[in-house]
């Protein structure tokens, strides 16, 4: 059986997103998340088996999700730290945690060019992401949380647990 790989995540939480089915086409998916079809379609044959897709309706199954962003995710995928760095605001010091939290001097961002705040840069999981979220506000809130939980102090972990279970429902 193939190993979830970081994509696999990125995809699962646009999928998780209540999208409609024109959303959900191999396409559509990575031309959200600046990936190609093949990759889109690889990642949701991994994720469906290791159970975080349904087969039959292929849909999230945001529970078993839910469970392995919470209790797995910084365990597989570790936060990595860059130093300093202009980029893209994350975990806490991104929506929807930034609300709950002082303004830091070097709050975690993704290294990019096209950033706007200068701080401690934290690899994200994917390649892609700081441009799908600068171009997706909801799916960036998203890629966020699960950051305050891979790299985040337990403040920061729990308050994102509680947002991702109010997003998924569970």
């Amino acid at each position: 059986m193939e190993m979830l790989k970081p994509q696999d995540v990125v995809v699962l939480l646009h999928l998780a997103q209540n999208l409609d089915d024109k959303e959900r086409t191999f396409p559509k998916i990575a031309a959200a998340l600046g990936i190609s079809a093949s990759e889109a379609h690889a990642a949701v044959r991994r994720a469906t088996a290791s159970g975080l897709i349904d087969p039959a309706t292929r849909r999230v199954r945001k529970a078993a999700l839910l469970e392995f962003l919470i209790h797995g995710l910084r365990y597989v995928f570790p936060a990595e730290w860059r130093g300093l760095s202009r980029g893209v605001p994350t975990s806490f010091a991104a929506p929807p945690l930034s609300s709950h939290f002082a303004h830091a001097d070097l709050p975690p961002v993704w290294p990019h060019a096209h950033g706007s705040v200068r701080g401690e840069g934290l690899v994200p999981l994917y390649p892609s992401v700081p441009d799908v979220a600068l171009r997706s506000p909801q799916l960036h809130e998203w890629l966020a949380l699960v950051d305050a939980i891979r790299a985040g102090r337990a403040r920061e972990r729990h308050l994102a647990q509680t947002e991702l279970e109010r997003r998924l429902g569970s």
